[in-house]
């Protein structure tokens, strides 16, 4: 399983038939040092610049030990990598080197061929073979392009991102030589996978441990790569019954538009209020108060109300983020509302520090806000406790646990952790302490909560995680394309339950949710495991589910096939739970030796039957699908498709480009779909 091939001035090593290290004195795998570095930080976008480095090759090896399952690789004094094989996966520990040491560059071998999928979240690249991707938790940017919006963004506020700026990084990768890379490690990392024959992979921490997993298939290294990390649990039952409707406003409002969509023939399983806890404005638009308890006077009776929508089958969502804010106002200034849980955090010393001890507020858009010191037990548990008590406690059935991605590396905390190291797993513990409250209420597979932020651990402990703020518009790096290789990269790194806000959520400058937009992506939505809605940062300048009769007609009969498609869904959860395959897959995972299906980055499969080619593109009526070999249904028609070859299919609206399996054991559910316009009507 593992074999050590020694020449005098090297060693390659061989795991279950591949090549994982290939070392020489002429060309080290290993390079150790010592570096610093400045973060600053600006709307959660994090300008990294390294101020020094002083990083040597490791040029000397030594072999001290071996056998099929162990071995000892010592690198001159500088270092040493114990190798075990355990669970049919092999464990690297880096030994015997200075604690000074933050600086830490392996380098892998790779094939020109090679395709690379994975290092979590990635909007703009699927395959990263040819890319160079930094990993730091951060906002994703508005625009992340080289297109106006991005300049403007980045002239205002320095948030206009780029190619790879993600919520979700995570140091892990698949690969189509049938090998897994994971490494346990939480520092800034860049994974550069641009030359033909080696990647290198550079930590600015030495790792803990490296993980490598090989199998005869990535669906078979998935598989190994989700045990090692964690499984999401399964989403609740009730997640397929309809969409969940983003609404706010107060009672009456939700009420009211819960009521026209219903009439319509929409289906609802839930409505997501994310101001239940009250309404902020701001100049950047409507947000939230950021205390998290319901707000009395735009939610009267919440509990009582929620349990009304109980008895009519529709769950009740709510928001939550690690922050706490200091007050109503948007500034520093004035004392703190006496009914803000802040006083209690700031009291007890729950909160993130400065140096000198003050707390840390950070400015999220216009409004100062601390946040909670989740290395502290103690503030773990209070923040688990008012989840407990003011969210779960009154009925609600799931929550956006918001944000993640903000953790100031100039701050001190109350473990005495280097924040550098702490900055890239908080998104992890603010999961913990989510999922943690669910478990210890009894609620797992009841309750979900969904994150855009995301590290490892996150698969896990997030029950649900969707795309995050992307632009309301067609852009390709920022908006409705580029949820898709989101999600299929996630599903790389172990993530299944994976959404978006249908229609995007940044309405900035001109841009502006149209009609158009907002339909096409409903259309993707139906073809994933939630269907869910926002109203966006500036509600009233958006296109909306219910702005007129023929987009509400259009969502409804969405909504229908999506509740038609509940056997599918949930049996793609239990694959999942049992095999570790994500729910939406890349088309090169499930065809993997079809060269063309590795291209592929805007169309995906749903499972391993359906085939969805969404519409990307404003005014576009027709996509190029590729197939590959199989037999092939058309979903809206019943025509039958060759595979092995690449087809215009007609997409108007209402009829996205999307192909069955014809061998389905789903078949006649997926043929019956096509008369959901009778079922709305």
């Amino acid at each position: 399983m593992l074999r050590i091939e020694t020449s005098e001035t090297g060693c390659n090593v061989w795991f279950r038939g591949k090549l994982i290290l290939q070392h020489s004195a002429r060309k080290p795998a290993i390079e150790l040092g010592i570096g610093t570095a400045d973060f600053p930080e600006r709307f959660g976008m994090f300008r990294i610049r390294e101020t020094a480095r002083d990083i040597r090759p490791l040029a000397r090896v030594q072999v001290l030990q071996q056998d099929d399952t162990t071995a000892t690789l010592r690198f001159g004094d500088a270092l040493s990598l114990k190798l075990q094989v355990i669970d049919e996966r092999l464990h690297v520990h880096p030994e015997g080197y200075d604690p000074e040491c933050n600086r830490f560059v392996l380098r892998m071998p790779s094939d020109r061929d090679e395709h690379i999928y994975g290092c979590g979240e990635q909007y703009s690249r699927l395959d990263l073979k040819g890319s160079r991707v930094p990993l730091f938790v951060q906002e994703q940017g508005v625009g992340r392009g080289k297109d106006l919006i991005t300049l403007l963004a980045n002239l205002s506020h320095g948030a206009g991102g780029n190619h790879f700026t993600t919520y979700f990084p995570q140091p892990t990768y698949v690969t189509s030589r049938n090998l897994f890379f994971h490494t346990d490690a939480s520092a800034y990392a860049v994974f550069d996978f641009r030359r033909a024959n080696r990647s290198s992979l550079e930590f600015w921490q030495v790792p803990n441990e490296i993980v490598i997993g090989a199998g005869d298939s990535m669906a078979e290294v998935l598989g190994s790569l989700t045990l090692l990390l964690g499984r999401q649990p399964q989403l609740p039952d009730w997640t397929w019954d309809g969409v969940w409707l983003g609404v706010q406003g107060g009672t009456e409002v939700v009420q009211q538009k819960l009521d026209s969509a219903r009439e319509a023939g929409l289906r609802v399983g839930a409505v997501w209020a994310q101001d239940w806890e009250g309404r902020r404005i701001t100049s950047f638009g409507k947000q939230l108060r950021w205390n998290w308890r319901y707000d009395n006077e735009r939610y009267p009776d919440l509990p009582g109300y929620i349990q009304e929508l109980q008895r009519d089958g529709i769950r009740f969502l709510g928001y939550i983020n690690p922050f706490l804010a200091i007050g109503t106002t948007n500034t520093e200034e004035g004392p703190v509302p006496p009914e803000f849980f802040y006083n209690e955090a700031r009291d007890k010393g729950y909160c993130v520090k400065h140096p000198d001890g003050s707390d840390y507020y950070t400015y999220v858009t216009t409004f100062p806000a601390a946040t909670l010191d989740l290395t502290n037990p103690e503030a773990f548990a209070w923040i688990k406790g008012i989840i407990k008590r003011e969210m779960i406690g009154i009925g609600l059935s799931g929550w956006m646990a918001d944000f993640g991605e903000y953790f100031p590396i100039d701050s001190t905390v109350k473990s005495g952790e280097n924040p550098e190291l702490v900055h890239n797993r908080f998104p992890a513990l603010w999961a913990k302490a989510n999922y943690e409250a669910l478990e210890e209420t009894g609620k797992l597979g009841e309750v979900v909560f969904f994150m855009r932020s995301g590290f490892t651990g996150s698969s896990r402990w997030s029950t649900s995680n969707w795309a995050g703020d992307q632009l309301v518009n067609w852009s390709i790096h920022d908006g409705l394309a580029s949820v898709i290789p989101a999600g299929l990269s996630l599903g790389f790194c172990g993530v299944a339950n994976f959404h978006s806000d249908i229609g995007g959520y940044t309405t900035v400058a001109y841009v502006k949710r149209r009609k158009e937009v907002f339909m096409r992506w409903a259309e993707l939505a139906a073809f994933t495991p939630t269907m869910r809605t926002h109203e966006g940062n500036r509600p009233d300048d958006n296109w909306q589910f219910d702005s007129d009769a023929e987009t509400l007609q259009h969502f409804a009969r969405m909504s229908a096939v999506f509740t038609r498609l509940k056997p599918y869904h949930i049996r793609l959860s239990e694959e999942y739970q049992q095999r570790g395959i994500p729910m939406l897959r890349h088309c090169g995972l499930m065809y993997q030796d079809d060269p063309v299906c590795h291209r592929l980055q805007y169309q995906f499969m749903y499972g391993s039957d359906l085939m969805v080619a969404p519409v990307i593109r404003k005014g576009q009526r027709h996509v190029r699908c590729y197939l590959p070999q199989d037999d092939w249904i058309h979903l809206w028609t019943g025509r039958r498709l060759q595979g092995g070859r690449h087809h215009r299919i007609a997409a108007p609206i209402g009829k996205p480009a999307v192909m069955y399996r014809a061998n389905s054991e789903f078949a006649s559910l997926f043929a019956g779909i096509s008369h959901t316009d009778r079922e709305v009507e």
